[in-house]
């Protein structure tokens, strides 16, 4: 597969070395206004090329290392800067969604052992006990026995 490419890659480009020769040749009996017309055309073609150039470069911009390539010279409105922003305050909304849930979940679960100290029958000691506190900060799961 590659030889072929190769090959007719190879065969492409004599060809095209040949048209290149023979208008080459062919360009000096051309009559002056011919050739003077085509000269006026390249250097047509020249200019409207810098000026497509100049014009993607124009609609070309950097922002922290990322390109961009706006379709229009104008400014934008109010909806695109709007749209622009949009992802950030979804972002923003997910993130503090994730905060309350977790104040809540931790709101729950101390409100769970709160009831299960509060329902279980506990000498008034069992409070300022030392190893209490280490009972309290086992998960609750762990904590309690079955009857």
């Amino acid at each position: 597969m590659t030889t072929n490419f190769t090959l007719r890659n190879d065969v492409e480009t004599q060809l095209a070395m040949r048209w290149v020769q023979g208008l080459d040749a062919s360009l000096e009996t051309l009559p002056h206004h011919v050739s003077e017309r085509l000269r006026v055309a390249r250097l047509k073609a020249l200019d409207l090329q810098r000026v497509q150039l100049k014009q993607t470069a124009s609609h070309l911009s950097i922002n922290g290392g990322v390109a961009t390539i706006s379709g229009s010279d104008e400014e934008p409105n109010l909806w695109s800067r709007l749209a622009s922003y949009l992802p950030l305050l979804v972002l923003l909304a997910g993130l503090i969604g994730i905060q309350e849930f977790q104040n809540d979940s931790n709101a729950h679960k101390m409100a769970n052992l709160d009831q299960a100290l509060l329902l279980d029958d506990l000498p008034p000691d069992a409070y300022t006990d030392p190893g209490f506190l280490k009972f309290l900060s086992v998960p609750s799961d762990a904590g309690q026995t079955q009857p």
